[in-house]
C-alpha cells in the first residue's frame, strides 16, 4: 500500500508518499480501506516537531479519515467487512491507503454523507460540538458569535448551533466566505478585518451583547471578545497561536468566563454522546461537512501549505 511517512521533523516537505507492507488486524484491532483523509492544522505542529507530544520516527499523520471496514480480528464484535466508517483517530495514522484502528475509534457513517464528507467528521464538528454543549452549554435562545466561521470547525460551529436553536453571528475575512456562513445558518456574517465590526455586532444584539463566544484565534481577539460579552456570557477558547494580554475587570463586569478546551480532553460519556449526536446529525442532512478542496495523497505537503492560509473555507481532504 501507499501511505505518507514522515522520517524527520520540518516543513512539509518531510511528508513522503513511499510504497510500504499491507496492514493486518490483530485481536481487538480493525483494518480499514481508506478513501478520504480529513487535513487539521494540528498536524502540521506534529510533523513540525513543535507539538507537545511527538510521535516516535517515522510516523504516518493523521486522525480524521473515512471509508469501509476491510477485516476484524479476534475479539472484535459490532464491526464487519464492508460497513462504511469515520473515523476518531487510528493505530497507525490516516494518511494511507489502509490503517489499523481499535474499534473505538470508528463510527458509522450514514449512507447520506460521502466519504469526503466523513473526513471531515471528528476534528471539526467533535471539537464544536464540545465546545456548545459540553463546555458552553448552550441553550436554545442564546445568542453566539463563531470568530473565524469559514473554517472547518467555524462552519461546522454554525450548523451546530443553528440546529440547537440559537441565533448566530459569525465572522469571516472574504465575502464569499462570509456568504457560505450565512447560508450554513449565522443570520448574520461580518468582516473581521474592518475596524467596527465588534460595534456592528453590539447594534445587531441592541447594546446587550452575545452570550457566548467560539474563539478560534485568541491571541488576537480575546481582549476584544470580552467587551460584546453579554452578563455571564462564556468564550470558549478553540484556538490560539500565542499570548494576549486581557483586562481581567472585562470579564468581572460582566460575571463573565473564559472556558479553554482541547477536544481530547473530553470524557468517555461526552465523546459517547458527541459522536452519536454527529451521526445523527449527518443521517438527517442537518450537519454538512463543506469540502474547500480534495487533493491527491500525495500533494500532503501542498495540503499542509493550505489548511495553515487566512481564509479558509471549509476542509481540506486527501484521496488515497
Amino acid at each position: 500500500m501507499r501511505a505518507i511517512r514522515v522520517s524527520e521533523f520540518g516543513d512539509p516537505s518531510v511528508l513522503r508518499l513511499l510504497e510500504v507492507p499491507d496492514l493486518s488486524p490483530g485481536p481487538d484491532e480493525v483494518l480499514i480501506e481508506i478513501r478520504a483523509v480529513g487535513i487539521n492544522p494540528v498536524e502540521t505542529y506534529v510533523r513540525s516537531g513543535v507539538y507537545a507530544n511527538k510521535p516516535a520516527l517515522p510516523f504516518t499523520p493523521g486522525s480524521d479519515a473515512a471509508g469501509v471496514v476491510i477485516s476484524v480480528g479476534d475479539g472484535v464484535s459490532g464491526w464487519r467487512p464492508g460497513d462504511r466508517i469515520y473515523t476518531s483517530g487510528s493505530k497507525t495514522g490516516v494518511y494511507a491507503e489502509q490503517a489499523i484502528c481499535s474499534p473505538e475509534h470508528l463510527h458509522r457513517l450514514p449512507d447520506e454523507a460521502g466519504f469526503e464528507q466523513g473526513a471531515a467528521v471528528n476534528v471539526p464538528y467533535a471539537t464544536a460540538y464540545q465546545a456548545l454543549v459540553h463546555r458552553a452549554q448552550a441553550r436554545a435562545g442564546e445568542t453566539v458569535l463563531v470568530h473565524g466561521a469559514t473554517g472547518g470547525v467555524g462552519i461546522a460551529a454554525v450548523q451546530i448551533a443553528h440546529s440547537l436553536g440559537l441565533r448566530v453571528f459569525g465572522t469571516g475575512g472574504t465575502d464569499e466566505g462570509r456568504r457560505r456562513v450565512v447560508e450554513e445558518g449565522a443570520e448574520l456574517a461580518l468582516d473581521h478585518r474592518s475596524p467596527d465590526y465588534l460595534n456592528e455586532l453590539m447594534g445587531y444584539t441592541e447594546g446587550r451583547g452575545v452570550d457566548l463566544i467560539l474563539e478560534m484565534l485568541a491571541n488576537v481577539n480575546l481582549s476584544r471578545d470580552l467587551s460584546v460579552l453579554a452578563r455571564r456570557g462564556r468564550v470558549v477558547v478553540i484556538g490560539c497561536r500565542g499570548p494576549i494580554e486581557i483586562n481581567p475587570r472585562d470579564a468581572m463586569v460582566r460575571d463573565a468566563s473564559i472556558l479553554g478546551m482541547i477536544l481530547y480532553n473530553a470524557s468517555p460519556e461526552e465523546y459517547a454522546a458527541t459522536h452519536e449526536a454527529l451521526i445523527k446529525g449527518l443521517a438527517e442532512g442537518t450537519f454538512r461537512p463543506v469540502v474547500q478542496r480534495s487533493l491527491p495523497l500525495a500533494e500532503a505537503p501542498r495540503a499542509h501549505e493550505w489548511v495553515m492560509q487566512p481564509g479558509a473555507l471549509g476542509k481540506i481532504v486527501l484521496i488515497p
